[in-house]
């Protein structure tokens, strides 16, 4: 025992060292070589669930939420791909691409992506040699198929996403949960919101609140400060202690005015995520609500101006 003690296990543990040693180097080694890739989409709920996909398969990613980011990430990390919504703020997707399609750039595979069913978005990412993936139910079907062309090696890992079918939805158009339990506040937004291409949900309560949010994973979440069954920060917490809501941006309405230290406790961080990221009155004036959701959720107004001056009832 004595001779196992004093020769063996020394060097067993040496080897077993050098084991760690040599998987931590492949491990830097991999994530040193692996494609880059930016993701540009304005709607945050796209972004975390192309981002977290992406990296799955092998991906070292980045991501941006405008046009104008996606060029300076893009000439600050010269990515080897880009998927880009069409449309963003500052600069559409189509304009980010041909940009970086030029002859002058570094090599670069652009996939655009959007809701839209026109068939001219496909016709024009064919012109300029870009691939066109269409948000809905065969997004992860299309996606895949586009990623496995262009990175062969990743076919495997691909393969093994599919069958797991744990991609998330990429909706064709942004979604808005609404947790409030007065339905005429529902009733209100759903049919403002609708007008813009923005789709509702609706919960009475924090729990089916919280249900929805991990089912749907919404662009945004806007609830009544007032709600049954657990109020906000019990809700708040449930979503910032689950990976799929982590992350999912949260607005807090109130028929009254809240006082700053209640605002501030709203405001911090939960579980090492965002709190409560803006907060409204309902008797304001609806243009600072909307104007907050449309730049989470990229929808298009008339003319630049929301046209909204009804206040929450």
């Amino acid at each position: 025992m004595e001779a196992v003690a004093g020769g063996h296990l020394p060097r067993a543990a040496a080897f077993i060292n050098q084991i760690g040693s040599d998987m931590t180097d492949l491990l830097l080694e991999a994530v040193a070589t692996a494609p880059k890739m930016l993701i540009a989409d304005d709607d945050p709920a796209v972004v975390r669930i192309l981002a977290d996909q992406c990296t799955k398969i092998g991906f070292k990613v980045e991501t941006v939420t405008n046009g104008m980011q996606a060029l300076i990430k893009a000439h600050r990390s010269q990515p080897e791909i880009l998927i880009t919504d069409v449309n963003m703020p500052d600069v559409d997707g189509f304009s980010v691409g041909l940009r970086l399609l030029a002859p002058d750039r570094k090599a670069l595979e652009v996939i655009v992506i959007t809701g839209s069913k026109s068939q001219d978005t496909a016709a024009r990412c064919d012109s300029v040699g870009a691939y066109f993936v269409r948000k809905g139910s065969n997004f992860w079907n299309d996606m895949y198929s586009v990623l496995a062309k262009l990175y062969p090696a990743f076919s495997e890992r691909i393969k093994e996403l599919e069958m797991q079918s744990s991609g998330g939805e990429v909706w064709a158009r942004p979604r808005v949960l609404v947790v409030d339990d007065d339905p005429d506040i529902h009733t209100f937004l759903s049919s403002r919101l609708g007008k813009f291409g923005v789709d509702t949900l609706y919960a009475a309560d924090s729990v089916q609140g919280f249900r929805l949010a991990c089912k749907y994973q919404p662009s945004v979440i806007l609830a009544d400060y007032y709600i049954p069954n657990g109020d906000i920060l019990y809700m708040l917490w449930r979503l910032r202690s689950t990976p799929l809501t982590e992350n999912i941006p949260v607005f807090v309405m109130s028929g009254r005015k809240l006082d700053e230290p209640t605002q501030q406790v709203l405001r911090r961080e939960v579980c090492g995520r965002p709190g409560v990221a803006r907060i409204f009155q309902k008797s304001s004036d609806t243009d600072e609500l909307f104007g907050a959701l449309q730049r989470l959720c990229g929808f298009e107004t008339k003319s630049g101006s929301l046209e909204m001056t009804t206040s929450i009832p």
